[in-house]
């Protein structure tokens, strides 16, 4: 790919997505560049692996570059870059979660306490809830978007968004019961 010249790195992004609409895979790479971390961490925060969230990343990448002459308003990139993310997501669970409908598995071994551990337990506890609730959950806490934002990107109802965000939150604080029940016991001794 040929080198970018230097005013797309300093380019504003409207300008960038408006030739990629036009098929400046140059300007499309920068956008990339930018976006890239903010996608993967969603990705991330999502799946809690690290590989699968880089592959997830990739094939929203892949989506955008192939629909991005559909966007209609430039300035609406990063809005319909993250609807490609969530169904990225969705589809992802919806293809691969063979024990969707097999009940609730259970963490048992929830022991450390460090941070790393942790977030660690607290991606496998939302890779354990249902696609859409762990997605509510991680948009709506992570990505600090309304209730009403959610609705957008989803599509799901506002009621099941806001009682995904509920029961998903009851459900994590019940798999993550042993800190706080950890936290007492070393209180008493």
């Amino acid at each position: 790919m040929p080198q970018a010249p230097a005013y797309y790195a300093e380019g504003p992004e409207a300008l960038l997505v408006n030739l990629a609409t036009k098929g400046d895979r140059v300007a499309f790479a920068e956008l990339v560049r930018r976006r890239q971390s903010w996608v993967r961490t969603l990705m991330r925060n999502c799946c809690g692996d690290m590989a699968l969230a880089d592959d997830l990343s990739q094939q929203v990448f892949l989506t955008a570059w192939r629909k991005i002459r559909q966007l209609k308003d430039v300035d609406r990139f990063g809005g319909w870059l993250k609807r490609i993310a969530v169904n990225t997501w969705l589809q992802h669970r919806r293809r691969n979660d063979v024990l969707q409908h097999a009940g609730d598995a259970e963490i048992t071994a929830l022991t450390h306490k460090d941070q790393t551990s942790v977030g660690m337990d607290l991606d496998r506890c939302l890779a354990l809830l249902p696609a859409a609730v762990s997605m509510c959950i991680v948009l709506s806490y992570h990505e600090r978007l309304t209730h009403d934002e959610i609705v957008e990107l989803t599509g799901l109802p506002l009621g099941t968004v806001k009682s995904h965000i509920r029961r998903g939150s009851e459900r994590l604080r019940e798999l993550l019961g042993a800190y706080e029940e950890s936290d007492s016991t070393e209180v008493a001794e």
